[in-house]
């Protein structure tokens, strides 16, 4: 396994034909004093731009024209020397200079369109090339030359890995030979399958030709869950999400809390710009910076941020200085980062794993880790391969469907003393045959009614609402067996909203009484909530909905909640076992995020400008209260990296104590 250095920058070179004297600027000093001030050990540097171009001495590909001498040499060679390992970009499935020389090799859509991000000759933009065409030959050659010219390169980071539903030439051909239709969506999508497995194996052969030990990582912008047949091509992963680049600040959590239960070291990727890639003078505040990195090794990650080398080949400056505050901070807190896995009383079975990646599997995927976030619970995301040992509850969210060895592996589950929590239409056969598992209810489909209410039971209703609650997508309308517990009840509204009917400027309000369908119910050891609560958090955001499902999760785990803290929902909170040392690391995260900027869209922007998560003001959190339960009897306790013992008290098999004031990261280590 690939172990990775803790505070790298990928050095971004997207550098355009019209742009003179590259890299006429670049000098070794600079460019060291630059890293050295930014505490950086890694920098990925480029072998090949999106525009197609070189940046080292090649017989294969083409150096760019304003390019006079081996950047690419210059940089590997001055960072080596400061000891900072060089992973080396390779652009893969975009190449403006290699479209252009054989449009034969774009990819083309099946209305006879350009596929990929610049579909119409007068829209700026990279060209996308098809993966089952020639390029990918002429990509390999590509790859070999770099490697043999750098064999001590520290990895190989191969860009922009998709193929869409090609009807090119090759493809055509491809799927008539292979009884394929080229006219049916699920054939073409087999064959963009088809030629992914072939990029695959043969970039990866190709990085590899001389050292089969090479690192290599391909780049799609996210880790796809489930897909595990494609974690062989990978040596390590590198979970790029930029929280103002359209990811959000919970986008990471969920990415690492999957990647965290495979046997492969992670990464994750931030950038220094404001907004995300291709930004030039855009730049977060240091704070958000070193927040956004103490989150990485919270979650078990090293860290990576982006930047963007101005075509002269200077170093910015700031950005380098910026940088250095966060990863100064990282730099002190390795120690307690290293060889580290995650403990959690619960797991989420990913709706992306199980079903398959879509807007609906996201959004259900979002909300349940974002309410687990919110709710200070421990927890992962799984999909259906990994192992269920050592959870106390699996969250099934909203439409995760299942098999007949899913069902088998979760009986096993429960049977073991293990909880399931279901919600809406997870649970049921994916040969719609019903709902697998006993919820203790009586079903009769989806309600007619879109939004209805819901009168949680006392225990789990919000302590600020005692009216019917708004849910706006609809239920399954079931009623509680003899022998289950209701959870509360359902109330219509008097009719969905038409141009018949309507009331007031969004919906009909509730009935003056229940409807006599249950909202939810509990079997042990089964928990169902009949809507989609997960979606809708993720959708609406509402609070009142939060506090119902923390309220159900809670009731659901009873003592086998392994933490309890004051934290305000906007903190987050992890704990890492760390066994060689005989300790856990307990990690407090806390910025508050603010919505900034507006919308603006122009010709000459590529990415219209929208309204973006910032984090500026870091403020202290005081008197935070912490429970733990662990296995281990606690010998000593202490904050990280200030090396201060902390007061405890541990009885009953609970540990107890309090954080008197702590600002953005604090490391709590339990010693055992």
């Amino acid at each position: 396994m690939q172990q990775l250095r803790f505070r790298q920058v990928h050095l971004d070179f997207h550098t355009s034909p019209d742009i003179p004297a590259i890299g006429a600027a670049f000098d070794k000093g600079q460019f060291q004093d630059a890293l050295k001030r930014g505490h950086v050990d890694s920098i990925t540097c480029f072998g090949i731009c999106h525009h197609g171009w070189n940046y080292n001495d090649t017989s294969v590909g083409k150096r760019h024209p304003h390019l006079d001498f081996d950047l690419l040499r210059a940089q590997f060679e001055a960072a080596k020397a400061i000891d900072v390992n060089v992973p080396i970009y390779i652009t893969a499935g975009i190449s403006s200079r290699i479209g252009a020389e054989h449009p034969e090799w774009r990819e083309i859509t099946s209305a006879g369109g350009l596929g990929g991000w610049s579909c119409a000759p007068l829209e700026a933009g990279f060209k996308k090339l098809c993966f089952n065409t020639p390029y990918t030959d002429h990509l390999c050659e590509l790859i070999v030359e770099i490697v043999r010219q750098f064999p001590d390169c520290d990895g190989v980071f191969l860009d922009i890995i998709s193929q869409g539903e090609c009807c090119c030439e090759v493809c055509m051909d491809l799927m008539e030979r292979g009884d394929l239709d080229p006219t049916n969506s699920a054939d073409r999508q087999k064959m963009a399958q088809q030629a992914l497995l072939r990029y695959y194996g043969m970039s990866t052969a190709a990085a590899r030709c001389d050292n089969p030990d090479m690192p290599v990582f391909h780049n799609s912008g996210h880790i796809t869950r489930g897909r595990r047949e494609l974690l062989p091509f990978f040596s390590h992963l590198e979970l790029e999400s930029l929280p103002t680049g359209s990811w959000g600040y919970d986008h990471f959590p969920m990415s690492a809390k999957y990647c965290g239960n495979l046997q492969h070291d992670c990464l994750g990727m931030t950038g220094k710009f404001h907004t995300t890639w291709g930004e030039f003078g855009g730049y977060k505040h240091p704070n958000a910076l070193r927040y956004e990195c103490a989150a990485m090794l919270a979650y078990g990650a090293k860290c990576s941020v982006g930047d963007q080398l101005h075509p002269s080949g200077r170093m910015d400056p700031s950005t380098y200085a910026n940088l250095g505050v966060a990863y100064a901070e990282v730099e002190a807190k390795e120690p307690w980062c290293v060889e580290t896995t995650n403990i959690a009383d619960i797991a989420v079975l990913s709706c992306e794993a199980v079903n398959g990646r879509s807007d609906d599997s996201a959004a259900a995927d979002e909300g349940a880790t974002r309410i687990l976030l919110e709710g200070h619970f421990l927890f992962d995301v799984i999909d259906a391969d990994m192992p269920l040992d050592g959870y106390s509850i699996i969250i099934l969210p909203d439409s995760v469907v299942v098999d007949n060895a899913l069902v088998g592996k979760l009986n096993a589950f429960t049977a073991g003393g293990g909880r399931l929590l279901l919600t809406s239409m997870a649970g049921q056969l994916a040969d719609g045959r019903g709902q697998a598992f006993d919820i203790g209810a009586r079903g009769e489909g989806e309600s007619p009614y879109q939004p209805d209410y819901i009168v949680p039971i006392p225990e789990l209703a919000p302590d600020f609402v005692s009216e019917p609650i708004v849910m706006y997508l609809p239920s399954q309308r079931i009623t509680a067996s003899d022998g289950a517990t209701s959870l509360g009840k359902v109330w219509d509204p008097y009719f969905t909203r038409s141009y018949r009917q309507y009331c007031s400027h969004q919906h009909a309000p509730p009935q003056t009484a229940a409807s006599g369908y249950d909202c939810g119910t509990l079997n042990p050891p089964y928990m169902y909530l009949a809507h989609p609560v997960f979606t809708l958090y993720r959708v609406s955001g509402a609070v009142a909905l939060k506090h119902y499902v923390i309220a159900a999760i809670r009731k659901l785990l009873g003592d086998a909640c392994s933490l309890t803290t004051s934290l305000p929902s906007t903190a987050r909170v992890s704990l890492m076992a760390q066994p060689q040392q005989n300790r856990y690391v307990l990690h407090l995260l806390f910025a508050n995020t603010v919505n900034r900027g507006g919308a603006l869209s122009a010709p000459a922007i590529s990415i219209p400008l929208k309204p973006v998560e910032v984090i500026e003001d870091l403020l202290p959190l005081r008197q935070t209260q912490l429970s733990v339960r662990l296995p281990e009897a606690i010998k000593r306790v202490s904050l990280e990296p200030q090396g201060e013992d902390l007061a405890f008290d541990a009885t009953a098999g609970t540990l107890q104590f309090e954080i008197d004031e702590f600002t953005c990261h604090q490391m709590v280590v339990l010693h055992y």
